[in-house]
């Protein structure tokens, strides 16, 4: 008897698994494979645009993914750095041995975590309620509480030319019987597809004819808590290259061999629309004369390079040919073919917001089984369904991140508000607030959360504190201390192209002049506080404007929030909304007005006459 059973070890298992065992509940993580735990199917780099800023948030909440990556990767780069902080994230090319390897160990440290090696293909399912999971031999363990994280396993199928093969993405057993009971337990399952590129031999690239992609020449760490655990000098290069008109005659030409092109007729599931295979691009962007593809490197342990941007399911004599006429790869070993992947996954508005099913009380769902892609986007959701797993066993409230206070927010909320037609991927345009959703601020908007659930330790809290304490004694500093106008002042002013102040000022104020940077200001003055307070020192005084008018649209989100809708509304007896709008309310049960309002389908009419209703109907209702 278990009190959580974590089902499958992808980055949504690990995360979900670790904490729950780390809040000291007697967990079961059971994966097809030990040696897939923490796998990197795709390429295996953790980060990039919007996501960095999510393993940010993993990290301050008490998650493990920034600490691996940290320990793991094989190069770190800012992206976006020459842009505003809103849109800066981190992005590691991560090792794809190293990794899985460091998140095995961490799990293994864990006392109250057990993993077993075994597949689920049913659960234990009494009253609307799971009490445990039932192996494919017929083995029933019971637990309290089940957390599905299954990755592309349902029914996942390997789609290259015309072969489909059941089969997951290294060719293990997948699972054929969940999807189908989930299904009869009521939920409406939807068909979804990825894709991976080649890996080609690094000895039989030519790089001379591709363009260096170097790390970062600073320290960088997802983590708030580890010192960089690399050296900047031994860095992995990245390389990029692009297609040539001879890769789009080829793929034109050959069109109707691709899986999702004609060569297979039964294909069901929808491919990311943001993450397309090279036949989509040169399909949807036939006026492009060219795509761009990084040659990244998957680990150090061997000579394997993933060519990031050329997924496809052509058949292997395709590929040859398509993989030949890029500059560099003309004479490239093809390692392993590109292939698609066909797979079952739940529709994400059955979902609460704590990620606990409406469907089936005490299992909870995270990662691509809910419709989504990515590791960051699955590890989230699994760090989420294991805080309000645990929660929820210690009888309190979920943790519900808000849209204006993380992007595991906004993630959640489009998932269980929106649904989906492809899979998900998140983006910095999905939030409205991303100004104060940055990566430099990820522990000030949510470290707290993470304490109080018991995730964060007393001393992650403390240095917690003394960073706060350290950000208002460092503007206070700047406020106290002023700048004089002297001869030498002023020539290093013109020295820089900086117009020369007219009077005496504090640098606070100095510091607020949209072409001053702290490095400036410290020609003049020592500012004796860390590059990390100066930072947020910074950001707060230069974009002070931007971020109170941000706070003021969040305050009236919130008050929306708070207008709550009755779980037993019966939205049939709301005359004159329109049917669409009363499907879509039925189907999503929206629990404020707010997220009513964010339902794709429900118009601002509607919501005008759900508001009315409510205050009929509901008159002592906080509305």
């Amino acid at each position: 008897m278990y009190e959580i059973i974590v089902v499958g070890g992808g980055h949504a298992g690990c995360e979900a698994a670790y904490s729950c065992a780390k809040k000291g509940h007697k967990t079961l993580l059971v994966t097809g494979n030990i040696n897939n735990i923490a796998d990197m199917p795709c390429n295996p780099h953790i980060g990039g645009s919007a996501k960095g800023i999510v393993v940010r948030e993993i990290d301050a909440l008490g998650g493990i993914m920034g600490k691996v990556a940290d320990k793991t990767h094989l190069q770190i780069k800012m992206l976006n750095s020459a842009k505003g902080p809103a849109v800066q994230s981190l992005r590691a090319q991560g090792d794809k041995i190293a990794y899985p390897k460091e998140m095995l160990n961490v799990l293994n440290s864990l006392p109250s975590l057990e993993i077993r090696e075994a597949m689920v293909e049913d659960l234990i399912v009494k009253d609307n309620k799971v009490h445990g999971v039932v192996l494919e031999d017929g083995t029933k363990i019971e637990s309290q509480i089940v957390i599905l994280t299954t990755g592309t396993y349902l029914k996942a199928d390997i789609l290259v030319g015309s072969t489909r093969t059941r089969k997951g993405p290294h060719g293990e057993k997948p699972s054929q019987h969940l999807s189908d009971k989930l299904r009869d337990y009521g939920f409406t399952i939807k068909r979804l597809k990825t894709g991976t590129p080649q890996r080609i031999d690094r000895k039989t690239i030519d790089f001379s004819k591709t363009k260096l992609e170097p790390g970062d020449n600073k320290y960088l760490t997802f983590s708030f808590d580890l010192e960089p655990q690399y050296k900047i000098e031994e860095q992995e290069p990245c390389y990029l290259t692009y297609t040539t008109e001879e890769t789009h005659k080829i793929i034109r030409d050959n069109l109707s061999k691709s899986s999702m092109y004609g060569a297979l007729d039964d294909i069901e599931g929808i491919g990311p629309r943001y993450c397309p295979s090279i036949e989509d691009k040169v399909v949807r962007f036939s006026d492009k004369e060219r795509h761009q593809l990084f040659i990244e490197p998957e680990s150090r342990y061997y000579d394997d390079m993933y060519l990031q941007g050329f997924s496809t399911s052509m058949p292997p004599e395709v590929q040859e040919q398509m993989v030949h006429s890029l500059p560099g790869l003309e004479n490239a070993k093809i390692l392993k073919y590109g292939y698609a992947i066909e797979y079952d996954a739940i529709y994400p508005t059955q979902l609460h917001a704590s990620l606990e099913t409406k469907v089936l009380e005490n299992l909870f769902t995270a990662g691509q089984i809910n419709g989504t892609s990515g590791y960051e986007e699955a590890a989230c959701q699994g760090l989420m369904a294991g805080i309000n797993a645990s929660l929820k066993l210690e009888g309190k409230e979920p943790l519900i991140l808000k849209r204006n206070e993380a992007y595991i927010g906004v993630l959640i909320d489009d998932l269980i508000t929106k649904g989906i037609r492809d899979p998900y991927r998140l983006l910095t345009s999905r939030a409205e607030f991303r100004l104060l959703l940055r990566s430099d601020n990820a522990d000030l908007r949510l470290r707290k959360y993470g304490y109080n659930i018991g995730l964060i330790s007393d001393e992650q809290n403390k240095k917690l504190d003394e960073k706060i304490s350290n950000i208002s004694k460092c503007i206070e500093y700047l406020k106290e201390n002023k700048l004089k106008i002297t001869n030498d002042v002023e020539a290093i002013f013109n020295e820089n192209i900086i117009l020369v102040p007219q009077t005496t000022l504090s640098y606070e104020q100095l510091l607020r002049r949209p072409e001053v940077t702290i490095d400036f200001i410290e020609k003049f003055i020592d500012i004796p506080f860390d590059e990390e307070i100066k930072e947020q020192v910074y950001i707060n005084l230069k974009y002070e404007g931007y971020i109170s008018k941000a706070y003021k649209e969040a305050e009236k989100m919130l008050r929306l929030e708070e207008k709550q809708i009755p779980e037993d509304i019966d939205y049939d007896k709301i005359k004159n909304i329109a049917s669409e709008a009363r499907q879509k309310l039925k189907e999503v049960r929206p629990t404020t007005i707010a997220q009513a309002i964010r339902i794709s389908g429900v118009n601002p009419a509607d919501i005008s006459i759900l508001s009315v209703y409510l205050k009929k109907e509901y008159p002592n209702e906080n509305r």
